[in-house]
């Protein structure tokens, strides 16, 4: 008898199960049907562009895909982001935790690749098709993120973007709040799934499809 109560609970979790992977499904459907904004280039500190590409089925327009640049780093590059785009990433030898290499000052860590020349290749071929006109900035705040760090983020010249703090900063114009990391010192892992029946990321607590859709409102207004 025990054994067939335990068979019937697995069985039943399987389905919840199901239901649950099947609903995620259906919610990022839904995203991608509201989604107007088409050939966006996201640059991004960490793998928050990379999975909002994925959501999305959109093609990486972007070279800063599956790897991560500090946040100090990561606001300098971006105040110079076109210079940079022309200079070669150099490797650092002798990296263990991931392939590593500078570009100029900046360093670049190839976190999902195996090497650095894989790195390096899909930094060269994606960079080229970075869409300067239809361009979004997403920072973090972490990876060495300071106060000051955020508030030179907020200076960057670019009308769409934004960074993903873990408490409110009312003062940074662009920063969004993503709840949850509020006893950490810095924003946690917001590709993890929350505590709740259905399937949601903390990332899916920042609406980034009202985010690129924002830029198509506003070239329709300039018109």
């Amino acid at each position: 008898m025990r054994k067939i109560v335990e068979k019937m609970k697995n069985s039943v979790r399987t389905q919840i199960e199901k239901i649950k992977i099947y609903e995620m499904d259906l919610f990022r459907e839904r995203k991608r049907k509201r989604l107007k904004n088409q050939n966006f280039s996201i640059i991004a500190s960490n793998c928050v562009g990379t999975r909002i590409y994925h959501d999305l089925g959109m093609q990486f327009l972007s070279p800063t895909i599956n790897l991560t640049i500090e946040m100090n780093d990561f606001v300098r590059f971006m105040e110079n982001v076109k210079w940079y785009m022309e200079q070669e990433i150099v490797e650092i030898k002798g990296e263990k935790e991931c392939p590593a290499g500078m570009l100029g000052d900046i360093r670049i860590n190839f976190v999902h690749y195996e090497t650095f020349e894989e790195g390096f290749l899909k930094w060269e071929e994606r960079k080229k098709r970075i869409n300067w006109e239809n361009l979004f900035v997403i920072g973090s705040e972490r990876d060495g993120c300071t106060y000051e760090t955020m508030q030179r983020f907020d200076k960057l010249p670019y009308k769409n973007k934004v960074i993903l703090t873990h408490v409110p900063y009312q003062e940074i114009s662009s920063s969004y709040y993503i709840k949850g990391f509020e006893n950490e010192d810095e924003l946690g892992m917001i590709f993890n799934y929350k505590k709740q029946f259905f399937k949601r990321r903390y990332l899916d607590d920042f609406d980034y499809v009202t985010f690129l859709n924002k830029a198509m409102k506003s070239s329709e207004v300039s018109k």
